[in-house]
């Protein structure tokens, strides 16, 4: 069959992209779905910085690759052996694939599944296959989603039903921004009530994350950004305490504002420098915790000796430490019960011809979330 899609060829175009045009938009050939496999028409697909990233060259893959991981659909057709899902199920996309087999699946962390990470890092689907093509040339597959195409093919295990009642502009969202900042608080942190925390970067995952400090009823909620548009988001989700990075030293002022520093600090800005700030904010005792993907020459560099001596803890959170067959309805039904309002991440939904311009944004730091509407 046929389906059109925005294809990445070359990474590190200039700025800005709407000139340069790093996402091209192509129709391409799509196998019908083998053994095992699933064919999805994506809904909607959400621009998120982890693509970004790719297109700047700081996470290397494989090209051409159809982007996109944050994605919802509706299933169309399954594969022989097929029996979690049926033609016109709703589903929301999981951008990391488990085997359920290897001893990350089985102790319940499917989010560091090592079969799932090499599928990933080599663009194909995890069993090995690549369904998109064009002219005879196959194209890969970006974290077993591919979501900037009107049609992919996809594995069970990157699939989670849900009602069909949820708009797709809202479902996209819990397929990475909540799952990965609302699941490191409550995953990773384990956040208590009447803790304090700090998060640094107000993305949509980010906000996410101060999203689900507050559905946890954590006591001081402070929030760090560069951008007065991100920290007025903040304040209007519930957070007690902003920060402007660009006018003060976050980290004195973290310490001023919690005589010390707070239990638990997030980054989520995609820098090691933040990061470090992160670790200079947290108390002692308290944990610091990394969810974002900085470019992978840079380096992390604290004082050795602060770890024992001021019982630190550094944690990395992928996917929010979620599971997500688990974690994904839980978060839906948060959101419909008005505890997590997912809903005012999403800053735009735009056409599939509009992704340049939207990554622009992106860059810019104008947007929260925008999800293409196909």
């Amino acid at each position: 069959m046929k389906t059109t899609a925005a294809v990445l060829h070359k990474t590190e175009r200039p700025l800005p992209y709407a000139d340069s045009q790093p996402m091209v938009i192509e129709e391409l050939n799509l196998d019908g779905p083998g053994e095992g496999e699933v064919l999805v028409e994506v809904k909607g697909a959400g621009l998120c910085h982890s693509d970004l990233s790719v297109i700047q060259g700081a996470r290397p893959r494989p090209m051409p690759m159809v982007l996109g991981h944050e994605a919802s659909g509706i299933v169309r057709e399954v594969g022989k052996g097929v029996r979690e899902f049926a033609p016109d199920d709703h589903v929301i996309f999981t951008f990391i694939p488990s085997c359920g087999a290897c001893r990350y699946c089985a102790e319940g962390r499917p989010s560091l599944c090592e079969p799932g990470a090499d599928a990933n890092n080599a663009g194909t689907l995890m069993n090995g296959a690549q369904r998109f093509s064009r002219n005879g040339k196959s194209y890969f597959h970006h974290c077993g989603v591919s979501g900037y195409s009107q049609f992919t093919i996809a594995l069970p295990s990157s699939l989670v039903k849900i009602d069909d009642d949820l708009p797709f502009e809202h479902a996209t969202l819990f397929g990475c921004a909540v799952m990965t900042g609302t699941g490191a608080v409550m995953n990773t942190a384990d956040i208590r009530p009447g803790q304090s925390i700090a998060i640094f970067g107000l993305g949509g995952v980010g906000l996410a994350a101060l999203m689900g400090a507050k559905a946890c009823d954590a006591g001081t909620i402070i929030a760090v950004d560069l951008l007065e548009s991100k920290l007025e988001m903040a304040r209007n989700l519930g957070a007690t305490h902003t920060i402007n990075a660009s006018e003060c030293d976050p980290v004195e002022a973290i310490r001023d504002l919690t005589h010390g520093g707070v239990e638990i600090a997030l980054e989520s800005a995609g820098h090691a420098k933040v990061l470090a700030q992160a670790y200079e904010s947290t108390a002692r005792g308290g944990t610091t915790i990394a969810i974002s993907l900085p470019h992978p020459e840079h380096q992390f560099s604290i004082a050795a000796v602060s770890l024992s001596a001021m019982e630190k803890t550094v944690k990395g959170s992928y996917q929010g430490s979620c599971i997500p067959g688990r974690d994904i309805p839980r978060f839906i039904e948060m959101f419909r019960a008005g505890k997590l309002p997912v809903d005012q991440l999403l800053t735009d939904t735009i056409p599939l011809e509009k992704i340049n311009e939207g990554f622009d944004r992106l860059h810019k730091g104008e947007v929260a979330r925008q999800v293409i509407l196909f």
